[in-house]
Order: C-alpha cells, then sequence, then structure tokens
C-alpha cells in the first residue's frame, strides 16, 4: 500500500488507515448504544467537515490558477488566429508525434473590406464621355466629284473666270494661295473615298436640359442642328471677295426648313467672321429675331483646319444690289428723313411726298440698338465717319474715309427685307467688333432714333444678359471650345455688358423713349 504525495489524499489515508480499526472496534464492544451512536455520529462530522474545507481550498486555487493563465492563453489564441488565411482557405493541419490528427474547433470567419459612400457633389455635372472619330484630310480632284450638286454652277465658273487671280482648275481658293480641302469627318459622303466612317454622331448642339431657353424657338434649334450636324452634298461658290461658299446640305428634316433648291443650304463664311454667331444669339436674347441662324461648323470645306460660321441661306430675301448689298437703295440723308416720317408706324399709311419706303418705322430702332451692341459699321456707317477706324477695317482699305465730308451722300449697305414681308428688316452680315474701346464707340449709329424696343431695353436692365448669353452661346459646341471656353466667352461678355450701361446711360440723358415694339 502506497503513500499519497498530495496534501488531500493523504489525509484521508491516515484518517482511514488510524480511525478504521478503531471504529470496528467501537463498534463490536459492548458498551451502550446511545454512546456508541454518538461517538459514530461526531466522527462522521468531523470527517464532514474536513472533506468541506478541502473542496474549497481547492476550488480557490483553481480559480487563481486559471487567472494567471488567461493573458497566456489570449496570446496563444491570438497567435493562432493570426495563421488563420483571411481568403475561407484552411492550411491542412499538422499531425502529432503519435501520428493522429487534431481537429480544430474553431469558427472561421471571412473579412470584407467597408465600402466608402462617395462624397454627394452638389452642382457638378460630371461631362459625358464622347466618343472621337480620327479624320483623314482628302482633297478631291474635280473628276471625283460625285453629282451635279458638288460641280460649280456654269454661271458661277463663268463669273470667276472673269475675275482676275482666281482659278477654277481644281481649286476653290485664290491662285498661290492654299487650296480648300476636304476634310471628311464622321457623317460625310462622298464618291470615290474608301472611308468608312460611322454615318451618325453626337449632335454639336449640345442641350443638356429638358428643354432649349425660351428665347430660341423649336425651328431655330432644327435649323441650328441642321446647320451643325448636316451632310455636305456640295459646295458651291458665292463670292470672290468675302471668301463665302454655299453648302448644299442633305437635312433630315427639309420640310422644317426653307430650301436653296432641292436641298438646304448654308452659307460657310471665313473664321474671322466668327462673331457672327454671338451676333444670333444676342438677336434673339434682346427679342429682335431679325438675324439668320446661325452656328459655328467644324466644316469639311475649309482652310487650315478652323472652325468657320454657318448661316442659313434663305431664299426668301429679296434681291440685292451688288454695290450695297441691299433691297433698298438709300442714303444717310434719305434715312434721316424717313426716322421723321415715323413710317407705318401705329398702321397709318404714309403720304406720297413722304417718301417713305415699305419697311417699318420700329425697324430702324432696332437695327440701332443692335448696330451699337456689337459696333458694326457695315450698315449704317460706311465711310466709318463715327469713329476712328483701324487700318483692317473695311472703309480705310477701300479708301472710304476721305469721304465724310457730306455725310448725307454716304449710302447705306445691308438693308435687306424678304420677298413676302417687306415690312421687317433681316440683319445680315453681323460681323460685330469686340476690341473697340469705350472712348472710340460709334454713336453715329445711333443719330435721328427716339424709340428703342422696350423688350431689349428691359434685358440690358434686368441684369440677366450674361447669364443668358452664357446658356445659349453654351449650346454651340464648337464655338465654345473656339473661343476658349467660358473663359473666353466671358471677355466677349464683358464688352457687350459694358456698352450695355453706356447705351442705358444715353437713353436717359438724351431722353429717348422705351416702347412695346409688337406691331
Amino acid at each position: 500500500m502506497t503513500c499519497p504525495d498530495k496534501p488531500g489524499p493523504l489525509i484521508n489515508w491516515l484518517f482511514c488507515s488510524l480511525c478504521g480499526p478503531r471504529l470496528r472496534k467501537l463498534w463490536s464492544s459492548r458498551r451502550p448504544r446511545t454512546r456508541r451512536n454518538l461517538l459514530l455520529g461526531t466522527a462522521c462530522a468531523i470527517y464532514l467537515g474536513f472533506l468541506v474545507s478541502q473542496v474549497g481550498r481547492a476550488s480557490i486555487q483553481q480559480g487563481q490558477a486559471a487567472e494567471r493563465q488567461r493573458p497566456h492563453s489570449l496570446d496563444k489564441a491570438q497567435a493562432s488566429f493570426a495563421e488563420i488565411p483571411l481568403d475561407g482557405t484552411l492550411a491542412p493541419p499538422e499531425s502529432q508525434d503519435n501520428g493522429t490528427t487534431l481537429q480544430p474547433n474553431v469558427v472561421y470567419i471571412t473579412l470584407r473590406s467597408k465600402r466608402s459612400k462617395p462624397a454627394n457633389i452638389r452642382g457638378t455635372v460630371k461631362p459625358k464621355r464622347r466618343k472621337k472619330y480620327a479624320v483623314a484630310s482628302v482633297v478631291l480632284a474635280p473628276e471625283k466629284w460625285g453629282g451635279p450638286s458638288l460641280r460649280p454652277q456654269e454661271a458661277a465658273r463663268a463669273a470667276y473666270a472673269e475675275m482676275p487671280g482666281y482659278s477654277w482648275e481644281g481649286h476653290l481658293a485664290k491662285v498661290r494661295e492654299r487650296p480648300w480641302s476636304l476634310v471628311r469627318g464622321p457623317g460625310v459622303r462622298s464618291v470615290g473615298a474608301n472611308l468608312h466612317l460611322p454615318e451618325t454622331r453626337e449632335s454639336n448642339i449640345r442641350i443638356y436640359s429638358e428643354s432649349a431657353p425660351s428665347w430660341l424657338s423649336k425651328d431655330d434649334i432644327l435649323r441650328m442642328r441642321l446647320l451643325a450636324d448636316g451632310v455636305v452634298a456640295g459646295l458651291q461658290p458665292v463670292s470672290s471677295k468675302s471668301g463665302a461658299h454655299l453648302l448644299v446640305l442633305k437635312g433630315s428634316t427639309p420640310d422644317s426648313v426653307r430650301h436653296c433648291g432641292p436641298s438646304p443650304c448654308a452659307l460657310l463664311k471665313q473664321p474671322l467672321d466668327m462673331s457672327e454667331v454671338f451676333a444670333f444669339h444676342l438677336d434673339r436674347i434682346l427679342g429682335l429675331n431679325r438675324t439668320l441662324p446661325s452656328v459655328s461648323r467644324q466644316s469639311e470645306f475649309i482652310q487650315d483646319g478652323h472652325p468657320c460660321p454657318a448661316i442659313l441661306w434663305d431664299p426668301s430675301l429679296a434681291p440685292v444690289s451688288n454695290d450695297t448689298h441691299s433691297s433698298v437703295k438709300l442714303t444717310w440723308g434719305i434715312y434721316q428723313r424717313l426716322l421723321k416720317q415715323n413710317c407705318w408706324l401705329n398702321g397709318k399709311v404714309p403720304k406720297p411726298e413722304w417718301d417713305c419706303t415699305e419697311i417699318h418705322h420700329y425697324e430702324w430702332s432696332k437695327m440701332a440698338l443692335f448696330d451699337f451692341l456689337l459696333q458694326m459699321y457695315d450698315r449704317l456707317d460706311t465711310n466709318c465717319c463715327g469713329f476712328r477706324p483701324r487700318k483692317e477695317d473695311t472703309c480705310v482699305r477701300n479708301g472710304l474715309r476721305p469721304n465724310c465730308g457730306d455725310p448725307s451722300s454716304v449710302t447705306l449697305a445691308h438693308i435687306v427685307q424678304r420677298t413676302h414681308d417687306p415690312r421687317h428688316l433681316v440683319f445680315i452680315d453681323n460681323k460685330g467688333f469686340f476690341d473697340r474701346s469705350e472712348d472710340n464707340l460709334n454713336f453715329k449709329l445711333l443719330e435721328g432714333i427716339k424709340e428703342f424696343p422696350e423688350s431689349a431695353v428691359s434685358v440690358l436692365k434686368s441684369q440677366h444678359l450674361r447669364q443668358k448669353l452664357l446658356q445659349s452661346l453654351f449650346l454651340d459646341k464648337v464655338y465654345w471650345e473656339s473661343q476658349g471656353g467660358r473663359q473666353g466667352i466671358e471677355k466677349l461678355i464683358d464688352v457687350i455688358e459694358q456698352r450695355a450701361q453706356i447705351l442705358l446711360t444715353y437713353i436717359n440723358a438724351h431722353g429717348v423713349k422705351v416702347v412695346p415694339m409688337n406691331e
């Protein structure tokens, strides 16, 4: 019989070995039963108390040992989790020395990174990614032009042949100058060229809102899209002096526009005439509605790749003379007399001795206001008598500047009407000048004007001219980019706003009336 080494079992062993025989002897002795039972109960109570004390001491020691081992066990647990892959895969368990396999009792959790919600930035518009096409430059020979629409008219060919310095032998420009080339872009068709480009593309007239600006009608938008995106079917010369050409367009909605034959046409001018696009939008914003729709077009028939203004060709315009480009021949003296007669005002038929034309009196007020804001002198001041011209101005190059001694005999130019509507003017050749300083403005354009249109003056007073011009000019993508974006457009608007304030000061100083002109 071995002796235990731990204290608890040792005491139990001593108790049983020493007290066991004595209890048997006591039980077998002849003592009274009451005394024997008392001794037996006392011994059992002592032993029971001893057992309870041993159990309490063991539980306390076990709790203290657990407290001491807890940090060490946590470190082991963390170390074991560090070895667990986060991608859900588990390495094979290691084998013990005895060849058995340990099955880990661990629940694996796949951790996902939290997605960060993007910030909601107000007031920003993410531009759409536009597909860009590469264009190839192709110069078509006359024999490659397909169809009669690509051949110049015989009358135009003869007229150009009579002019010195012009040739039609394979060129559409002056001799010794770079010829105009056909730069094929998306949606352009031509016979004899093996260029397979898409027929459709995004329009250069961009309208991102639900509707176009209120000052542009539905017909204006349709015509602007035709001018900007229409497929060019041919090219015809118009003028050798201005370098303008007539583009024959293949419009998708031919019934919505006027025609110059079987197809709608556009007058393609030089890049220096780009201000005509600005003039068109200014005319619509002021409520005048006297200009023809104009856009800037990266045309297939361009020189040096610069954008050019494309103006809708209107065959309903009355025939004009070759020298003044006017349907009515007027001088400055006759024009001033017409302003005093108030021709056709309030529906009154003018007397024969007044020598009135068919043009309504209010048309001159609209023209004067429009020309002053853009400082256009080609209509009312062809000799540049109201300001100090530059060497580049037409009047100086043509030698008309010295002819200001007799202003009454100066002929007006670009006074055009429509054949079916002779009461109203059509503003053509609206090339504005933005580099004229405030001390060199042409106030001669306002002479004789006693009324101005209320619709236009209210826009100038409303302080919303800048906002409307930005909104309107943004529609024309090519023009917007050709002027340097918003920064370049803002500079042009600064000039117009300064002139508008000067005009309002002139109206107050001279007592000019502001009246509604919805005749």
